[in-house]
């Protein structure tokens, strides 16, 4: 037995000399393994006769359990150690300064809205929300918009699967339809604002899919043009937040509005900079007019006494005029160290009495 009490003394040291989990192992093979020492050692009992095989297999299997357990002591003891060494780089001292973490602030578009809200409240306007999926009805027939409209085509519009009926519900393209049903739920004067998502079928560096828009409603006896002007120029200069604003009205096309225009405001183009208030640009912001007689009798309101005007602009766009943001997929893009350049405090809450931005 002389032998295996030299093998097992030499194995059992490389087992306790062991100082990771992969030199372990390694020692466990040259054993254990199907051509290690100790395997090596049972295939010659074959050639022994049955006395002997039974003598001499009996101690080999009791080396091979000696071993074994070694391995395992050995392991636990290796792994706890492994364990504990981990914890300890793991360790936090709380009396230490914390590490920076990236300060989270609010977004530029909801800062603009924000920001439009404000100002348009100064003004005695309230804000109305709507559903962000709507009907046909309310985004575009009782707007004036024809049947054969080409904003009705799925090249503009997200349209969801036809119901059992027929009718097919889609992603409000504009926030206009909150107007239609704020006059279908009111009864005049009726002066609201409504903000929210918008979606249409566009993507480039001035255009996405979901986008924000903010629609202005005044229902009033009495109402003309120079209310509508009046009330955008004011809004555009608080908004930029100069009195050197100088816009412009261009006649232009709408659907539910007759007279219909598009508002420029004059800007400095050059430098690659968009600079509001001097230059001789003029940059196109926003769509307005009176709200068309047929959008009046859709909703229940008689033209013939009633009068108003609507307008809708872009809060991402205003948003990147006024802060100098060159792309507007930048907005989407989930970009930390965007929001970090890019971000508001939120402690800083628009208002007339500190200032907007």
């Amino acid at each position: 037995m002389t032998d295996l009490t030299t093998l097992e003394a030499d194995v059992l040291a490389q087992v306790a000399a062991a100082g990771d989990l992969a030199a372990l192992d390694a020692v466990r093979v040259a054993a254990l393994g199907k051509t290690g020492s100790i395997s090596g050692l049972l295939k010659t009992l074959g050639s022994m006769s049955p006395d002997e095989r039974k003598a001499r297999g009996a101690a080999i299997n009791l080396l091979r359990d000696r071993v074994q357990a070694a391995l395992n002591d050995r392991k636990a003891a290796l792994e706890t150690a492994a364990l504990d060494a981990r914890l300890a780089s793991e360790t936090l001292d709380l009396t230490l300064p914390a590490p920076r973490r990236r300060r989270g602030g609010v977004h530029p578009t909801m800062q603009t809205m924000d920001e439009m809200v404000a100002i348009f409240a100064e003004m005695g306007f309230a804000v109305a929300e709507g559903p962000d999926i709507e009907d046909d009805f309310h985004n575009f027939t009782a707007l004036n918009f024809p049947p054969k409209h080409p904003a009705r085509e799925m090249h503009d519009t997200f349209f969801f699967n036809p119901k059992e009926s027929g009718e097919r519900m889609l992603l409000r393209t504009h926030t206009s339809p909150v107007q239609v049903r704020t006059m279908v739920s009111q009864k005049p004067p009726i002066r609201i604002i409504a903000p929210g998502r918008t979606y249409r079928c566009d993507s480039d560096a001035t255009h996405t899919p979901m986008f924000h828009q903010v629609e202005g409603l005044v229902i009033d006896k009495g109402i003309h043009m120079g209310h509508l002007k009046w009330t955008l120029e004011t809004f555009i200069a608080r908004f930029f937040e100069t009195d050197a604003v100088t816009t412009q009205f261009r006649p232009h096309h709408f659907p539910f509005t007759e007279p219909s225009a598009e508002m420029d405001v004059q800007c400095d183009r050059t430098g690659g900079e968009i600079r509001i208030g001097q230059g001789t640009s003029w940059l196109e912001i926003l769509g307005c007019g009176m709200v068309h007689p047929n959008v009046l009798r859709a909703c229940g309101i008689d033209p013939d006494e009633y009068q108003g005007f609507a307008f809708g602009m872009g809060v991402d766009r205003l948003g990147m005029l006024k802060y100098g943001m060159p792309d507007l997929r930048d907005m989407f893009s989930s970009d930390g160290r965007w929001l970090d350049h890019y971000g508001f405090s939120a402690f800083a809450a628009p208002n007339a009495a500190s200032g907007l931005s």
